[in-house]
């Protein structure tokens, strides 16, 4: 039996074959990493063209949706620039009648003893200035504008002095005064009576609901004599008509007196 001896250099052979096999696996990882680099790179870059068509669409609506916003906002200034000449023409439509509302209230509230020598208007204000024969005249004056007028409200006294009216033996000692009063417009005063009717609407609305409608739904049930009431009205109607054939039945004994039928031959006989 014969012993085979290897002369030759297994183990430089062995270490290169390993250093060839690290040197391949080292390409073979540097080259999967870079695969694996540019199809990543390649992913994101793509997402990020994408999200960069959207921020492009994003901002151009935004510019759109700024544009609109621009021209809502000049609309609605214009709008508003509408009412307030709409609210300027309806005021003046309903001015027009105020110095009528304020002659009238003038007449109505101003009491004996007072005497207007003039008055101005200043928008919603009005001053008034007079004499009056004491203090106790313009304090009524004062009470019946502020509580008394529908139109007028706010009095308000500037000035009260004492005076001398008139000349030599006709002068009189009288107080000069100065009120100044608000004078409403018709829909100040639609508002007022609107404001002043909704309580006693909301009053009205809470009666039916403190008194229970069984209750009252209940009581025509419980009154059987209300239900028989009609039957006395009935019976005049059927009288009536009871009564009604008894004077076409009355000259019917008429055919049955001889008396003034022969009568009545006789005469004309006897005329004869």
């Amino acid at each position: 039996m014969m012993v085979k001896i290897n002369l030759l250099p297994h183990r430089e052979e062995k270490r290169k074959q390993r250093e060839k096999s690290f040197y391949s696996l080292l390409a073979l990882g540097a080259i999967a990493g870079v695969l694996v680099v540019i199809v990543v790179g390649g992913v994101i870059a793509t997402m990020i063209s994408t999200q960069g068509q959207r921020n492009q669409i994003i901002t151009a609506e935004n510019k759109k949706l700024d544009e609109q916003i621009k021209e809502i906002s000049t609309l609605k200034q214009e709008i508003d620039a509408l009412k307030a000449r709409q609210q300027a023409v309806e005021d003046l439509q309903a001015d027009r009648n105020q110095p009528v509302y304020l002659m009238d209230e003038l007449v109505k509230q101003t009491p004996e003893g007072i005497y207007l020598k003039g008055l101005k208007q200043d928008g919603q204000r009005v001053v008034l200035a007079g004499y009056a024969q004491s203090n106790d005249r313009v304090s009524e004056l004062l009470r019946n504008l502020g509580n008394n007028s529908p139109w007028l409200e706010r009095p308000d006294l500037v000035e009260i002095k004492a005076v001398n009216a008139g000349a030599g033996k006709d002068a009189k000692r009288v107080f000069e005064f100065t009120v100044n009063v608000g004078i409403k417009r018709p829909r100040d005063k639609d508002k007022e009576q609107a404001a002043a009717a909704k309580p006693g609407e909301a009053k009205g609305a809470s009666v039916p609901a403190s008194v229970p409608a069984p209750a009252s739904a209940a009581k025509p049930p419980s009154t059987p004599a209300a239900a028989a009431a009609p039957a006395p009205a009935a019976k005049p109607a059927s009288t009536s008509a009871a009564v009604a054939p008894a004077p076409a039945a009355k000259p019917a004994p008429a055919p049955g007196i001889p008396g003034a039928a022969s009568t009545a031959a006789s005469a004309a006989s006897g005329k004869r």
